[in-house]
């Protein structure tokens, strides 16, 4: 009888042991990487299971056996959703591909496209691995340039690293870094790339700043998204150059803490001086330095299955010295930044999330002149402190996005000093401002029917200046509705902004001495009202065309008319700033291949930018200086073979305005200009073509060894900066003779580089 009950028993718990099983496995992104956070249910005869990934994206659950239907969520990718049956433990591996809007107007992947299925107008998102075949300038990928070859930015032409987005002004863009506002935009001249692009994952560009937790900019926000995916293993990469050269650093500190860390410095400062000739003996620099170096830090941490810490940081530093002999002058400038921001990333289902940072941000320069017993200097800096935090959920399958955000601003716009060293005499002049802001935002994402979507978003600001009690508050919406179909698609949008720190330019070729000012002591805002439209169509099999067009006012625009070493003891900085407003509108095209061997995109923009200030132009309206009509490029990239492959880059656009004087006229036998109108002439038309070839000693998804030659203005155009006018007096005294004289900062510049991945 005993052994017939334990034969029972043992059936019994038999039947009862096999009624579940462990799935387990892991979740990636289409580019191998392990994904964390990402949410996964198991619903069985109608009873869900629920498990979230870890920092390598691992997953684990027991679960009854039979029929599984699993979905996959991630709010980055797109959802997925499949079927299986459960008989036994199973390993599963799940693939997600990155969610991507349907008028990205420049999706640059490898990737097949499936079609357009929703839209959001004025964005851009890219991987920047994908972007290592187009050319650029010694060698090495730049964002910035890159996101001049797109529709809606301005080719700002040589030596000049700014943005310049739909008619605004180059203060008026926002670029962050991890979620961190950065004041400085680029090193000298814009010959070296700005950010390292080795240590950032992804970029994601809205030329209009649509989403409403994008707020304090006109014109565009870039975001610079380093890896947020903890490294598994030890990796190096980099880029060895002839001027400068980069290297990354990915490593586990153990299964739920890891870092990256990136670097950069020039080594050649000798090479500069003769890169910065024009080509004439009389422009020669001489007694020149120059030096820059940056660097990069990501750590992360998984503190639990719900919770991932990671810190980020950048710090950057120029230095620039120059002595001229003949003028017994020596010029130094240093200009520096330094970032850092903690964040806790917390999921806490598939369909709530949050993130909570602190952060720091710092721009400074310093600008230092002697000359004989004249010692000039100016320095300048911006500080913030602040917070953002962001939550996304779902309600009835309605995403939604709502957060709160603060920082404290302390800026020192200008602080000028002149001290002669005869006499012992100084002049001094200094200005800080303190201010703050606070915003709360909220955008909701409805699918009002199967073809209609819309994005609707508010934003409302409290700016705040300490020292004026200047106060403002801001409601700012944000409207985007697109109808799309299987091949088309139609969006028209609407957007508010104010900007409370306004960047003052005193330099057009790329020197740092910019400052930023807030808006105190009757200095208001400045605002924008855009409204935008456009549409996108599958042409052909991986063939997409995007056009659209836009019009944007802007009020409260602000002008410094003077240099800077304009010093004055009686005056100050409200004073000397012009007030005045501005339109820009214009119509945008693309077309794209985005798979097969070859791919690219040819980007054209026409449009217009004015400016009206009263004291300027007898107030009458003015093309604004960065006003080029029309701006055209070709960016093609072609895979001839596993080991080599090339890129070719186009680009054509009008001249910028400045003022040219129109006659002369002579007081006491002195020559005098005269001008007609403000922005009057316009420099020549701006053409480059540029090329590139990768070589692959070895290439696979973890080890890379290549070289790379390019070809920056291959064809050796002049493309000059400025135009200096050398005036020589007749005999007679009663006319002049005038010849222009073009400045050109580099013609064709071919380089080469080796970059590597172990």
């Amino acid at each position: 009888m005993k052994s017939i009950l334990l034969f029972f028993l043992f059936c019994f718990y038999g039947v009862f042991a096999q009624t579940k099983a462990v799935v387990s496995g892991t979740i990636k992104s289409s580019e191998n990487e392990n994904l964390f956070g990402a949410a996964i249910s198991f619903t069985v005869n109608n009873i869900d299971y629920y498990v979230l990934t870890d920092s390598i994206g691992f997953f684990s659950k027991k679960i009854p056996l039979g029929k599984i239907n699993v979905a996959v969520k991630h709010q980055d990718y797109v959802e997925k959703h499949f079927y299986f049956d459960l008989s036994k433990d199973t390993l599963i591996s799940i693939s997600l591909e990155k969610e991507r809007s349907v008028l990205n107007e420049v999706i640059i992947t490898n990737t097949k496209k499936a079609g357009i299925t929703n839209l959001s107008g004025g964005k851009l998102s890219f991987s920047l691995k994908e972007l290592v075949n187009v050319p650029t300038v010694l060698g090495t990928t730049d964002i910035i340039k890159i996101l001049q070859l797109t529709p809606g930015v301005q080719n700002s032409g040589d030596a000049n690293g700014y943005l310049y987005v739909r008619g605004g002004d180059p203060g008026h863009n926002a670029i962050l870094y991890s979620g961190t506002l950065v004041y400085g935009m680029s090193h000298l001249l814009g010959i070296f790339p700005f950010y390292n692009t080795d240590h950032i994952k992804e970029v994601e560009f809205d030329k209009s700043s649509s989403n409403s937790k994008y707020g304090g900019r006109l014109s565009s926000t870039t975001q610079l998204l380093p890896n947020k995916i903890l490294p598994s293993d030890f990796s190096i990469q980099g880029n060895i150059g002839i001027l400068a050269s980069q290297v990354t650093l990915a490593a586990p500190i153990n299964s739920k803490t890891g870092f990256y860390i990136s670097g950069r410095k020039t080594y050649i400062d000798e090479v500069v001086g003769p890169l910065l000739k024009n080509g004439s003996e009389s422009n020669d620099v001489n007694g020149m330095n120059y030096g820059f170096s940056d660097g990069n830090f990501t750590f992360l941490s998984q503190l639990s299955k719900r919770n991932l810490l990671t810190i980020d940081a950048f710090v950057s530093a120029d230095a620039l010295q120059v002595k001229d002999g003949n003028l017994a002058l020596k010029t130094s400038l240093k200009w520096s930044n330094f970032i850092v921001s903690p964040t806790l990333w917390t999921t806490f289902s598939s369909k709530v999330s949050m993130s909570n940072a602190f952060y720091f941000s710092q721009y400074s320069n310093d600008l230092r002149m002697d000359q004989a017993t004249i010692q000039f200097g100016v320095s300048s800096y911006v500080k913030d402190f602040g917070f953002n935090n962001f939550l996304k959920y779902f309600i009835k399958n309605t995403p939604i996005e709502s957060g709160f955000q603060c920082v404290i601003h302390n800026l020192q716009p200008q602080k000028i000093s002149i001290k002669n060293l005869n006499d012992s005499s100084n002049a001094f002049q200094d200005s800080k401002i303190n201010s703050s802001e606070a915003a709360v935002f909220t955008t909701i994402k409805p699918k009002i029917t199967d073809h209609l979507n819309a994005e609707l978003g508010l934003r409302i600001n409290y700016y705040f200046s300490g020292a004026n009690t200047d106060s403002y508050l801001h409601f700012q919406p944000r409207i985007l509705l697109n109808y799309a179909t299987n091949r088309t698609s139609f969006y028209a949008s609407y957007n508010k902004q104010y900007q409370y720190l306004s960047m003052i330019t005193t330099s057009s070729v790329g020197i740092p001495t910019d400052f930023w000012i807030a808006s105190s002591d009757g200095i208001k805002p400045q605002a924008s009202d855009e409204f935008s439209v456009g549409s996108s169509l599958n042409v052909a099999k991986n063939l997409v065309s995007t056009f659209g067009g836009f019009y944007r006012s802007m009020k409260d625009l602000l002008e410094y008319p003077y240099g800077v070493t304009q010093f004055n003891e009686t005056t100050s900085l409200k004073n000397d700033l012009l007030v005045g407003k501005g339109k820009a509108y214009g119509f945008e095209l693309m077309l794209r291949k985005n798979n097969g061997k070859f791919n690219g995109w040819l980007s054209y923009t026409l449009s217009w930018s004015d400016r009206n200030f009263d004291e300027l132009n007898n107030g009458n309206t003015y093309f604004a200086k960065y006003d080029r009509r029309h701006n055209l490029s070709l960016v093609g990239m072609y895979d001839l073979n596993p080991k080599w492959n090339f890129g070719l880059t186009q680009v054509f656009s009008s001249g910028n305005r400045f003022t040219m004087p129109t006659s002369w006229y002579f007081i006491n036998n002195n020559p005098v200009k005269e001008y007609s109108a403000y922005n009057n002439a316009q420099m020549p038309n701006y053409i480059r073509t540029d090329l590139s070839v990768n070589y692959f000693f070895m290439k696979t998804n973890t080890k890379e060894s290549a070289l790379n030659f390019s070809i920056y203005n291959t064809f050796n155009i002049d493309n000059p900066i400025y135009v200096v006018l050398n005036i020589q007096v007749n005999d007679d005294r009663k006319s002049v003779i005038v010849k222009q004289e073009k400045k050109v900062l580099y013609r064709i510049l071919p380089s080469i580089s080796w970059r590597f991945k172990f």
